[in-house]
């Protein structure tokens, strides 16, 4: 499987997850459609995912792009948690022995229904579009940060982000607007870059769980967020089902910081506790509906949490979690 390939079936598989308060393929939601984020997955994965980027492009690029397809802001959490892991799995692939890497995939003809999951290290099904070009990555002694866990090679890679990457990713966040976004004191993403991304997000950690991403190596994420998944998996749980395990779980470990930004502290520990209650036993589908109804009348929308879901489904599928690189 390709890193592009992943990271649109993770995409489409948190689609068909039938998330409380968020869009899924049972109902829409907050001004947004499925067709809204499937054509966003479509026009932002070739940028996320070119080979040898920097971050700060890749992100502000798929952002542009997703602007351009569909005139709002989709998935600009998604690229920013995506972006890092897309580097590490190349890093990956740069530091262990020769194989191809694919591009240039168009999107799976899954749009709509689940999508098929094929396990990682299987080539991909369903593709259409033009013939894939190919990169091979001569074989080589592996590097020192080759048997790093992952947590310590994304810290490498946020950490080598420059100036330019910061002012990139800055333009990105400006362009998505997304809402609830406010201002802050220091490192106001609305005045230059003064700062490198490592700082800017370190400021924003403990109020931002995109930002407490960046700042732990995406601990969160490849902890609770993979074993999650792959507990479910390994259970025999459909695709989208683990995504709505993982979604649960991390809605009730921490509070939304979307739903913060918009309602308030206390309306996102009420959702947490919520949360809590209800994924014990995971909830039979009506109930599950009858939720997301009450959240989205309400104008609740756990963005962050879909976002870190579409994330850990693409780490799973790169095999980055937090103990190895292989999965």
């Amino acid at each position: 499987m390709t890193i592009e390939a992943a990271f649109l079936e993770a995409c489409l598989e948190e689609l068909a997850a039938p998330k409380p308060g968020n869009v899924h393929i049972h109902a829409p939601g907050h001004r947004m459609t499925v067709e809204d984020f499937t054509r966003s997955a479509a026009a932002s994965a070739p940028l996320l995912c070119r080979a040898g980027v920097r971050l700060g492009s890749r992100i502000l690029d798929a952002t542009t792009a997703t602007r351009a397809a569909v005139g709002q802001n989709t998935n600009l959490g998604i690229l920013l948690l995506c972006g890092p892991l897309a580097m590490a799995a190349e890093d990956r692939v740069a530091g262990r022995t020769a194989r191809t890497v694919m591009a240039g995939e168009a999107l799976p003809r899954v749009l709509g229904r689940p999508p098929s999951t094929p396990l990682p290290g299987s080539g991909p099904q369903g593709v259409d579009g033009p013939p894939a070009r190919t990169m091979t990555v001569e074989r080589q002694p592996p590097a020192p940060h080759d048997r790093l866990p992952p947590q310590q090679i994304i810290h490498a890679i946020i950490a080598a982000a420059d100036g330019a990457d910061a002012e990139a990713v800055f333009a990105a966040i400006r362009l998505a607007n997304p809402g609830g976004l406010g201002s802050a004191e220091r490192h106001d993403v609305r005045r230059p870059a003064a700062v490198s991304l490592a700082e800017a997000m370190a400021e924003a950690a403990e109020r931002d769980s995109i930002a407490r991403q960046w700042s732990s190596g995406f601990a969160d994420i490849l902890g609770l967020g993979v074993t999650t998944y792959a507990a479910a998996r390994a259970s025999g749980a459909e695709p989208p089902d683990a995504s709505l395990a993982v979604y649960l779980a991390f809605l009730a470990a921490f509070p939304d910081s979307h739903v913060a930004r918009k309602h308030g502290a206390a309306v996102a520990a009420e959702l947490q506790r919520e949360a809590a209650r209800r994924s014990r036993h995971i909830p039979a589908l009506a109930e599950l509906l009858a939720w997301d109804r009450q959240l989205k009348a309400a104008g609740i929308n756990p963005g962050t949490t879909a976002d870190m879901t579409v994330a850990t489904a693409f780490a799973w599928r790169l095999g980055l979690h937090s103990s190895n690189i292989d999965g």
